[in-house]
């Protein structure tokens, strides 16, 4: 049982009691759930006018188009490889004829749309192909017939909440550039010629209901691709170097697994020059230490031997090979010399390109708009716009005062242009780390400057306002990146014979990395938080060389945090001026979930993660959670859990855990509950709400029956194509000195949805590129927020 807080009727529940055990059987039945209407958006309650007017541009264009569409369903008998290539030979053959000279555009699926009707209801037609899956498949090349039925499925208006005409519009604009470019997502490239890593930029494009009507969304792209070209010219420009018969590093071997997985190839000495395989991973071994799959005489013979026999070719002896799998064989080892990159493909690599200044970039737009209004399916559907940015009336909401310890000369700051440092300032409560030790895993580095590394870093923990002993448990230990899982164990027992009899624990675990370390970062933070219980602090090779003032007071801050201290707090918060927090007990949430890589295991889960602050009225200090639950799962499964123990139910999950935690350390019942959601896929953002919302309902009905919180839910969006640019270059109040807008701008106007209550911020500034501002979006809201309580509180949690 938890303290209770003497103000327990305050706004958000009425009384009642509160505690951590068994409960009965949550009901269902939840009062504020009812309200809870599937489709319908929270409303607006009003702009922001917090802050200095500020004018800014957004990529957003505003369209003019024909109103009505006719949609078809279209029926592709028997099922094609590839329904667009169906689709684009018949318009070939029947466009001018029996299709009356329309123009239409196709979604790839079932669906066909038209400016004005064709000149029937219902039609069939013929269309022949080469077929293709002789083709992979090393048949002879023949033909394929395919009898299209193309059915008048219904005439759409051009309605603003109309989800239909949405679709049928980026049907349409995609229809308008799939002929020249290269489709990936949402993003169209030009392919480059030549052999390679090719950096291909191209454009984004999707059109969204705004305050201003239809708006068309353009922004920039860059992804990187390879052209066809052999594995090992390829390996080579990934590792920069020469790829002779040296065998790969534990990094190395790590780089090329990642970056070239799914990737398809040909092997070149292979009779079926069609057929691809997919690359899975890269072997351990070299060829010479291999033992071939692909020898059926059982002899046990190497790769380097079964080519050296077979094909007559001698292999480097030390390289690994590739691993790679068809639908013949699930694993097979193929060396990098006799494969090639079958086509052009978009990979993971990211090649180091300059940032654009936003000034460049607005200009990359407008040319990329150009072309749109003379393209023969935009006049087709009757699609204009103006070549100019739009402009956007926002704000610029002020920064929140930072409160620092009154140790240091400087108690009070007011960052500027979403920037301060450390100097004459002292953390808020400065952490303690008495025992500590160093390892080194960067070759690179010597002895001596691992040692002066964490000298420098102790200093600068101290003079920061930690109480950081200066001497490890033990001396610096260099070690290996390729046994990190044994050679973590055997440190950690070695330091622990020491500190186990003085009753202590290994308070800080200082690694060093090499700069190019694969996975390598991953698996130190894993092993020590989950097979440890060890706070780690990674720090790169490059960055320990130069022991910069600024990197060295970074990383303390870093370290302060996780060994329970605190670096700042909001004056606002000390002083009781935090909108809608300060006054009533108040716990904010953070929770997201990552889904792995489309590379890993097919039994790799998701990861929800779910953090909670422990501090009122301060709201600095976070604990997470984390959970495994079902791949590519959106909803979060472990906010709230109940388990059949044979006499009862018992409750759990997140939510639970986290609201008693903060009873616990604060001795208050949260009142009020503010859920920042990592934004999910638009068709399940309803199902995401009605599932989340009652599972922190029912959490907090497990620990009290009339336990009723007031619950404010925000999707967080970060991935989007939405960018803000000054309104005037030539003005330097208005714009950061790398040309983005100043940090605090918000907007709510304009770009925003005509009646949800969503907006844009850029909370701190952007030094390289473009800033890209995050959209809050919010869902359910029992606190009543106004915009300016909202925008303010948001922007002033990104500086704790």
């Amino acid at each position: 049982m938890v303290r209770k807080n003497k103000n327990r009727h305050s706004s958000g529940g009425r009384g009642g009691r509160i505690g951590s055990g068994p409960s009965s059987t949550v009901s269902c039945s939840i009062p504020e759930l009812q309200k809870f209407v599937p489709g319908e958006s929270l409303k607006r309650p009003g702009f922001v006018s917090a802050g200095e007017s500020y004018i800014v541009k957004a990529n957003h264009f505003k369209l003019t188009y024909n109103e009505t569409l006719c949609r078809y369903h279209v029926l592709i008998d028997p099922k094609p490889t590839s329904a667009g290539d169906v689709m684009i030979q018949l318009a070939k053959l029947y466009g001018q004829s029996r299709l009356g000279g329309r123009l239409p555009a196709y979604d790839g699926k079932k669906s066909l749309y038209t400016s004005r009707p064709f000149p029937f209801t219902c039609e069939a037609f013929k269309v022949t192909l080469p077929d293709q899956e002789n083709i992979l498949c090393g048949l002879p090349r023949g033909k394929r017939h395919f009898r299209v039925q193309i059915t008048l499925d219904k005439v759409l208006f051009g309605r603003i909440d109309s989800e239909e005409f949405y679709q049928a519009f980026n049907t349409i604009l995609r229809e308008l550039f799939l002929g020249r470019y290269c489709l990936v997502g949402r993003s169209f490239y030009k392919s480059q010629p030549g052999e390679g890593l090719k950096n291909c930029c191209g454009f984004y494009q999707r059109i969204q209901n705004t305050q201003m009507g239809i708006s068309l969304n353009i922004d920039i792209s860059c992804k990187p691709f390879i052209n066809p070209l052999p594995v090992i010219n390829l390996v080579a420009l990934l590792l920069n170097r020469d790829i002779s018969d040296d065998p790969f590093d534990f990094c190395e071997r790590l780089k090329v697994s990642k970056d070239l997985c799914d990737v398809e190839v040909n092997f070149t000495l292979e009779k079926n020059a069609d057929k691809k395989y997919r690359i899975t991973g890269l072997t351990s071994q070299g060829s010479s230490q291999l033992p071939c799959p692909c020898d059926d005489s059982g002899t046990g013979k190497t790769v380097v031997e079964y080519f050296k026999e077979t094909y007559r070719r001698t292999i480097r002896s030390r390289v690994p090979c590739l691993k790679v799998r068809d639908q013949e064989k699930p694993t097979t080892y193929l060396p990098m010399e006799v494969c090639e990159i079958s086509d052009a493909k978009q990979i993971s690599y990211l090649l180091s390109v300059a940032c654009q200044h936003p000034m460049d970039h607005e200009k990359t737009i407008l040319q990329t708009v150009n072309p749109y209004n003379e393209d023969p399916h935009a006049k087709e559907f009757g699609i204009t716009f103006e070549n100019k940015l739009t402009i956007v009336k926002g704000r610029v909401l002020p920064p929140p005062v930072l409160k620092f310890n009154d140790q240091g000369k400087v108690k009070e700051f007011l960052p500027k242009v979403g920037k301060w440092n450390m100097r004459l300032k002292q953390m808020v409560k400065g952490g303690e780390v008495n025992t500590w030790a160093c390892i080194n895993f960067a070759s690179d580095i010597t002895h001596a400057a691992a040692v002066a590394f964490c000298d420098e870093l102790a200093v600068m923990c101290v003079i920061s306002g930690m109480n950081f002993k200066g001497d490890p448990v033990l001396p610096l230990v260099n070690a290996k990146p390729n046994h990190v899982r044994p050679f973590l164990k055997k440190h950690y027992q070695r330091f622990m014979e020491i500190l186990r009899p003085l009753h202590k624990e290994l308070d800080l675990l200082i690694v060093i990395l090499p700069d190019k370390n694969g996975t390598l970062y991953g698996d130190i933070k894993r092993i020590c938080e989950t097979d440890l219980g060890l706070v780690s602090q990674c720090c790169l090779a490059k960055h320990v060389l130069k022991m910069k003032p600024q990197y060295l007071t970074n990383i303390a801050l870093k370290i302060n945090m996780k060994v329970g201290g605190r670096n700042t707090v909001l004056l606002d918060a000390v002083v009781g001026n935090l909108p809608r927090v300060s006054n009533t007990p108040t716990i904010i949430f953070g929770a997201d979930v990552s889904h792995p890589h489309h590379g890993e295991g097919r039994s790799s889960p998701s990861i929800a993660a779910v953090v909670a602050s422990q501090d009122w009225p301060e709201v600095t200090n976070y604990a997470g959670l984390v959970r495994p639950q079902a791949r590519h799962e959106e909803i979060i499964q472990g906010l709230f859990n109940e388990n059949d123990c044979g006499s009862g139910c018992i409750s759990g999950g997140m939510i639970k855990e986290h609201l008693i935690s903060f009873m616990r350390s604060t001795g208050h019942i949260p009142r009020r509950i503010i859920f920042y959601r990592d934004v999910v896929s638009k068709g399940r953002l309803n199902m995401v709400l009605e599932h989340e919302l009652s599972a922190i309902k029912k959490a907090c009905a497990s620990l009290d029956p009339i336990y009723n919180p007031q619950v404010t839910i925000i999707m967080v969006q970060k991935q989007h194509h939405t960018r803000l640019f000054a309104g005037n270059y030539g003005v330097g109040s208005t714009i950061f000195q790398s040309g983005n807008v100043l940090p605090g701008t918000v907007v709510d106007k304009e770009i925003c949805h005509p009646t949800d209550f969503d907006f844009y911020l850029c909370s701190h500034a952007g030094t390289k590129g473009v800033s890209r501002p995050v959209r809050y979006h919010v869902l359910w809201d029992e606190n009543n927020f106004t915009a300016n309580a909202l925008q303010i509180l948001t922007n002033h949690l990104c500086y704790t």
